[in-house]
């Protein structure tokens, strides 16, 4: 998380952010459920998205289950509601809570299996995602497997340089040590 309890008391007050955008993200997370629209679809998971950046937003996320939806879309045959998902995931899974959570409720096997997706950006928001559930102090065997290693080489010789300094960057801090 980059904000600290100090700061965000700062910013929102010490009643916290108002009713009102609980109020809204509900209706956001009742819309995503509901509509049959695709285009409605994208829209709504992209605001959840937008507000899953801002660790202001984080408990009234969290109450409403939007961490379950970011992993829902994982399994979406859809590609757009999958990378926005997994941004929605990259984005909340800096705090403690959302990314116990993640790890707990098989969220891993679910992101490794975005490594080997088609689209570029599904691929970068995985590494990235899994890099932020890694810490010093606590490795996931999962994350740290033969076979995510043996992807991250290959992804590591895209000619796509994001992609390639993204995976090379991962090999050396977390597999370098191992």
């Amino acid at each position: 998380m980059f904000s600290t309890r100090r700061q965000l008391e700062k910013r929102t007050g010490k009643s916290g952010t108002p009713r009102k955008v609980k109020k809204y993200l509900q209706q956001l997370v009742t819309e995503y459920q509901d509509t049959k629209d695709q285009e409605a679809k994208y829209q709504v998971l992209a605001n959840l998205v937008n507000f899953s950046y801002d660790p202001i937003n984080y408990n009234w996320l969290w109450q409403l289950n939007v961490v379950d939806l970011f992993l829902d879309t994982l399994t979406e045959s859809d590609e757009k509601l999958k990378e926005f998902g997994l941004g929605g995931l990259c984005n909340l899974c800096l705090e403690k809570r959302n990314k116990e959570h993640i790890i707990n409720y098989d969220g891993i096997p679910l992101i490794i299996q975005c490594l080997y997706d088609k689209n570029e950006e599904i691929i970068l928001s995985a590494i990235t995602t899994l890099m932020f559930l890694l810490t010093d102090n606590e490795k996931n065997e999962d994350i740290l497997s033969d076979s995510v290693k043996k992807r991250l080489e290959h992804l590591s010789q895209f000619e796509n340089k994001r992609l390639k300094n993204l995976a090379t960057i991962f090999l050396q801090d977390y597999f370098s040590k191992t």
